[in-house]
């Protein structure tokens, strides 16, 4: 799996926004992005949202537009997996 975790502290808005690329049992390749809140009750209960596509390198592209835009939004790359 290939992911980018990334992170945004502003006054008062601590954010967070996740960029997992994965293979799955029917062949094909899924981008999952994850975002929301950080350290709130019932953490974990951000928006997902899933998108498929045929082969890897189409997903890798995508997931970089995604993390690039994010980073326009002003989150800053934690970890990349």
């Amino acid at each position: 799996m290939i992911g980018f975790h990334l992170l945004r502290n502003r006054k008062g808005d601590a954010r967070y926004y996740r960029v997992d690329v994965a293979y799955n049992l029917f062949g094909e390749y899924s981008v999952l992005r994850e975002w929301g809140l950080r350290g709130r009750p019932g953490a974990g209960a951000g928006q997902r949202h899933i998108t498929w596509f045929a082969n890897l390198r189409e997903a890798c592209l995508a997931a970089e537009r995604f993390q690039k835009r994010a980073m326009r939004r002003g989150y800053d790359r934690l970890i990349q997996d």
